[in-house]
């Protein structure tokens, strides 16, 4: 026999000939299908080798391929079918991967998913003048490291301490266990280095203010940040314009003259601009903007709230008249009750999922910088309530990757991610290059950062744990506990390592700690993009669907079709898995009918339309009971949901301390973010969020 010392790989080069691959790639393969024992993998390779070199001459060098073909025929004849068979899968996966990649010019060292690819090849990795991709997949999470870890240099580390943050940053990155946001991404250590998400901006009443505003906007959607208003300061309809003798067009028609600005602004010319529109329940053009969308494509660039009150609430409880106040003057222009403001609310959201309600009061009782001023607006997708010309920049941990076999958390291994992604954010902070002075004081003054989880519920999977249980929503309140609670205190050490925000001493902090870095530290995102790089489930949402297409935005002109990992691996384990079964699922949303999936499983993988909007709105008070600042969730609904469902709702979020409610029924959109399979082969009409928080 002849020793095989080398091998020829698909790209023609010749590399030094590795046993313990072919072992490593047999034990994935077999772990998927229950296997325990790895030395059964080593056998195998081993006689996978020995064949091997009986087969050649002393001038051959095998393939890949030759290699791999083996590995099939040395499985399947030795009784291993179903080994054998998550093999070829995984093969003929990486094989579609492959031409993908080669089709779209990249190259990726990193083995990511296609859809991960298809994401960062769009949006994120650099590119030519001619549009052509000049970086691998390693050297784009290289760029963000150095670019933030640099930072460490104003603070007076030395050269290997900064070398050592980078390396630390890129490993987290690359093990996709955290994501930055998508500004980081794009920016970080290029010409524009705008890094942050989120941003609210003042509109004040006047036309040299709303176009300033406007100007700034656009600037923030180039660089890839969204935007959140608030209308409120605005004169209404008709009032009388000084200045000109004439009367004002109102906030809504100012509101339009944004979306219309947004329309023709790429972000970096990668993504749509984003914004939150936002109007006072007491502002007398009330009625008018809660309808605004009711015709759909209306501020399509645009999700709208409706920012409530403590006193609007007690006056819808008693069903008592509310007042409607012009901004300007403060005086009352209407009275008219509260309930027909909230069932109009109610009925539009039944209709087509907007307004959102921001509790604007239970904001402002957690802002942390209460003498600084009154927040007003949100970002684009609500999750991050901001002081105007304030920004923050978001990142979420991939909680699914810190479950151990035995079904537990690596509580140890999550705490020292959680803490090297503090300091990652914080050093953004830095990092950034702000787009105007003011947005630079604001930001730096308080340093907020928003760290975040997703992955949550393919977590509870790998748990054990079926999500909306009693035990689910307290998993979620255990693990948002633990993610601010080491937060918090990496922030405390940050600000004896590097000092306070600079508007401490008048922060609620001042009379809990003597240091602290950052005025909030934890917010829930919707995650859309950076969870398919994860390879993970959104944000804290549940299952869409087990098979599914997903509209990655309308600039990035692609449908991504994606079969839920997890489902596929245990129907693999368990032995029910096979291609028909696929095609029956992707043909529905919920699995609970499909009588080949056991029982257990079933119950297990329930999704979105498969959970009552009071265990929705349980799960996201469960973790905004420990979040800084607020958190992305949508409450679903099913087609056959009335306008009193989603009254319960409400009033549940507010009951329990939300600080928003995104609902959202069944069918009442055309366009979606989240699309199932017909059975004709057409796609269904369903949803799992607004259509800019992706």
């Amino acid at each position: 026999m002849v020793a095989v010392k080398k091998i020829r790989k698909r790209d023609g080069r010749v590399v030094e000939f590795d046993s313990e691959k072919i072992a490593e790639a047999i034990w994935k393969a077999a772990k998927t299908v229950g296997e325990k024992d790895r030395s059964l993998a080593t056998e195998f390779a081993t006689q996978i080798v020995e064949e091997l070199e009986s087969q050649l001459d002393k001038k051959e060098t095998p393939s890949v391929e030759q290699v791999q073909d083996l590995v099939e025929k040395t499985l399947i004849e030795n009784g291993r079918a179903s080994i054998a068979k998550a093999y070829i899968l995984y093969r003929q996966k990486r094989a579609t991967i492959r031409r993908t990649k080669a089709l779209l010019g990249v190259t990726d060292e990193l083995k990511l998913p296609l859809n991960a690819i298809l994401v960062l090849e769009r949006r994120y990795l650099k590119k030519d003048k001619k549009g052509r991709v000049i970086e691998s997949t390693s050297q784009m999470f290289k760029r963000i490291a150095h670019s933030v870890a640099e930072v460490e240099q104003q603070y007076g580390k030395t050269d290997s301490e900064v070398a050592q943050c980078e390396d630390d940053f890129y490993q987290m990155m690359t093990g996709r266990e955290f994501i930055p946001n998508s500004p980081t991404l794009m920016n970080a250590g290029t010409m524009f280095r705008q890094l942050s998400a989120c941003f609210v901006l003042p509109i004040e009443d006047s036309i040299e203010g709303i176009f300033s505003t406007l100007k700034a906007s656009a600037m923030i959607h180039k660089t890839g940040g969204g935007t959140g208003f608030s209308f409120s300061r605005l004169r209404p309809r008709g009032d009388p314009v000084r200045t000109t003798g004439g009367i004002a067009s109102g906030a809504i028609s100012f509101a339009k003259v944004y979306d219309t600005a947004t329309e023709v602004m790429k972000q970096g010319g990668r993504r749509r601009g984003a914004n939150m529109g936002i109007l006072r329940v007491d502002h007398p053009e009330i009625m008018d903007f809660i309808v605004a969308k009711e015709k759909e494509g209306v501020l399509r660039n645009f999700n709208i709230s409706v920012a409530v009150t403590d006193q609007f609430m007690n006056a819808v409880k008693s069903d008592s008249d509310f007042s409607l106040l012009n901004p300007r003057t403060h005086t009352v222009t209407e009275t008219i009750k509260a309930r027909a403001i909230w069932n109009l609310m109610i009925m539009m959201a039944w209709k087509n999922g907007e307004p959102g309600i921001i509790f604007l009061d239970t904001i402002n009782r957690h802002n942390p910088t209460p003498q600084l001023g009154c927040i007003e607006a949100t970002n684009p997708c609500g999750e991050q309530p901001l002081l105007p010309n304030e920004s923050c920049n978001l990142g979420s941990i991939d909680v699914s990757k810190f479950v151990t076999n035995d079904g537990g958390v690596d509580w140890n291994r999550l705490r020292a991610t959680v803490r090297l992604a503090v300091r990652f954010l914080d050093n953004v902070v830095d990092a950034n290059v702000y787009t105007l002075a003011d947005i630079e004081t604001m930001t730096k003054g308080n340093r907020k950062i928003g760290l975040g989880v997703m992955g949550f519920a393919d977590m509870l999977i790998k748990m054990g744990i079926r999500y909306d249980s009693d035990q689910g929503i307290k998993a979620g309140e255990d693990l948002m506990s633990f993610v601010t609670s080491e937060a918090r205190k990496m922030s405390v050490e940050l600000g004896e390592e590097k000092g306070n925000f600079p508007n401490f001493e008048n922060s609620i902090w001042q009379e809990q700690f003597q240091t602290m870095r950052n005025a909030t530290v934890t917010t829930i995102a919707p995650t859309g993009t950076i969870s398919i790089i994860a390879g993970c489930s959104q944000g804290i949402e549940p299952l869409f669907a087990i098979v599914y297409i997903r509209e990655v935005a309308e600039s990035l002109g692609r449908s991504l079709i994606e079969v839920n990992p997890l489902f596929e691996n245990i129907a693999l384990k368990e032995g029910f898995y096979n291609e028909e079964l696929i095609k029956k699922i992707s043909k529905r949303i919920s699995i609970q009918d499909v009588e080949e999936v056991p029982d257990h499983f079933r119950s297990l993988f329930v999704v979105s339309h498969d959970i009552n909007a009071d265990s929705h709105v349980r799960m996201q008070a469960a973790f905004q009971k420990n979040t800084d600042n607020a958190v992305s969730k949508t409450i679903n609904f099913p087609n056959r949901a009335t306008p009193d469902d989603i009254d319960r709702a409400y009033w549940l979020a507010h009951n329990l301390g939300c600080k928003g409610v995104t609902v959202y029924r069944h069918g009442s959109r055309e366009k979606q973010v989240l699309r199932p399979i017909e059975s004709n082969g057409t796609l269904a009409d369903y949803s799992l969020e607004c259509p800019t928080c992706i």
